[in-house]
């Protein structure tokens, strides 16, 4: 049934400046006669009392004619950019805010691609082909009913009741387009919503449509889960719908508990879940989500149990550290400093915790400053978030052990500048004091030097350094050219 009455949350929840928008957009599509609707996205967050980028607008007509009268009413003129072949246009206003207009549609799939066959429609086939309930609802910019929201399938309800729904069989909704099996548990996330029950069953029995994606797209979804305030809700998701593995399935082995002479590990795919929310409340790093996620995913292919250890992961720091550029290259992420980065927290994840559980050497400390350098607050972060055991005195004494480990951190790097530190003597210099070419001696002479200073057996100083690079030559045989 249809549900239509005049929509009073909108004149609460928009902005003046939006208000103007939408009166200036269906007073030039009054006047070329083209009925057309606030649709999708924008309604749902305006009636949720969410802020919004962007607004759609779909008309019964020719989208690209709506935009270009819509640009026409602003001075100067604001550019259109439009797709023929899809039949849509957008301006993007000064404030930064886009409006995208589609003439009303309706679409068919074929099997083998989530691209519809699409046909001229009317409204009532538009809100039919949305992906859920909470985003077919319509607010008319129509000059008789301007204001009216146009609800067919009962989204306010659904919004009320925090739910997540297909407007027509989930089964088809799914399998014509499966990206939408991501977006139900993106949206799911985003706004603390649930997942109907025969919608989410739906999503289980559809999972292998998920091939037939890109991987770009599959990936776009997943950093905006991760990017949730919350991000185990999604992942949890994923993986109990079974969609996880099609993408992820490094991350999948990470599941279960093995038990062996009444030994057992934690579920480090949970653990890891637990860790990525304890980074979230922290930091909005997408990248340092990243790092929480893979600092553990080496745990699988080194998991060992030792007769009087039990179970052991040794090395999955070093391994884990290696996995993550074949697997932000499996998921399409970006291979540049991104990585390089997550690489370096996954592979450095231990060692603020291991000195936690030791007496702390200077040494130890210096080493740790200058491999983490100008991200060492942030591998802090995560492996603060990565203590997560139930034992309440544990966690309490890991924390105070750890609080210990960030105090002398600070001295040791107020005392000898470590962190960001490049040696006061470098390859280049090695090479013109010694009249040496690119060789492994220079490399020798110049870690030495390095390790020195890091073992505190000469001062963080060129002289020390100098004197020192000297000796360690002469024990080689090498003197320096005049």
């Amino acid at each position: 049934m249809l549900l239509h009455y005049f929509c009073t949350q909108m004149d609460i929840t928009c902005t003046k400046e939006e208000r103007q928008l939408l009166e200036r957009i269906a007073a030039a599509a009054d006047g070329i006669n083209m009925p057309c609707y606030l649709i999708g996205g924008f309604v749902r967050d305006k009636l949720l009392g969410r802020n919004s980028k962007d607004a759609d607008i779909v008309c019964v007509g020719d989208g690209i004619a709506l935009a270009n009268a819509v640009a026409a009413t602003f001075e100067p003129k604001l550019q259109v950019s439009f797709f023929k072949n899809f039949g849509t246009a957008q301006i993007k206003l000064n404030n930064g805010f886009e409006v995208e207009f589609v003439g009303a549609r309706k679409e068919s799939y074929q099997e083998h691609s989530r691209k519809p066959l699409v046909e001229i429609g009317t409204l009532v086939d538009d809100q039919n082909r949305r992906d859920f309930t909470i985003n077919a609802m319509a607010i008319s910019l129509c000059k008789d009913d301007f204001g009216a929201l146009i609800d067919p399938f009962n989204g306010v309800g659904d919004l009320e009741a925090k739910i997540i729904q297909t407007p027509l069989d989930a089964d088809i909704t799914f399998s014509d387009d499966p990206l939408r099996m991501m977006r139900a548990i993106r949206f799911a996330t985003q706004l603390n919503f649930v997942i109907e029950e025969k919608t989410l069953a739906s999503i289980a029995r559809n999972k292998e449509r998920i091939k037939i994606i890109s991987q770009e797209r599959i990936t776009d979804e997943l950093n905006k889960i991760i990017a949730s305030k919350v991000p185990s809700v999604g992942f949890d998701l994923l993986y109990r719908t079974g969609l996880l593995e099609y993408f992820f399935p490094q991350m999948t082995l990470l599941a279960g508990v093995e038990i062996i002479e009444g030994k057992g590990h934690k579920d480090n795919f949970y653990h890891t879940l637990q860790v990525l929310d304890n980074v979230a409340y922290r930091s909005n790093n997408l990248w340092l989500r990243w790092a929480a996620i893979l600092h553990d995913i080496a745990k699988p292919p080194t998991k060992r149990f030792e007769m009087g250890h039990g179970w052991t992961f040794h090395g999955h720091d070093a391994l884990g550290k290696k996995m993550c550029t074949p697997i932000f290259r499996q998921l399409k992420l970006p291979l540049n400093e991104h990585l390089k980065y997550v690489a370096k927290l996954v592979g450095l994840h231990l060692r603020p915790i291991s000195l936690s559980k030791e007496e702390i050497t200077d040494s130890a400390m210096r080493r740790l400053l200058f491999d983490a350098g100008e991200d060492l607050e942030d591998l802090m972060m995560l492996c603060e978030s990565d203590i997560t055991s139930k034992n309440k005195q544990k966690v309490r004494r890991f924390l105070e052990n750890f609080e210990i480990v960030k105090q002398r951190l600070k001295i040791v790097e107020e005392q000898d500048k470590i962190r960001n530190w490049q040696p006061p003597i470098d390859g280049a210099e090695v090479m013109r004091i010694f009249n040496l070419p690119p060789s492994r001696e220079v490399g020798f002479i110049k870690t030495a030097v390095r390790e020195a200073i890091l073992d505190g057996l000469i001062p963080n100083e060129y002289d020390a350094a100098y004197s020192f690079m000297i000796q360690k030559a002469a024990e080689m045989g090498i003197i320096p050219q005049p």
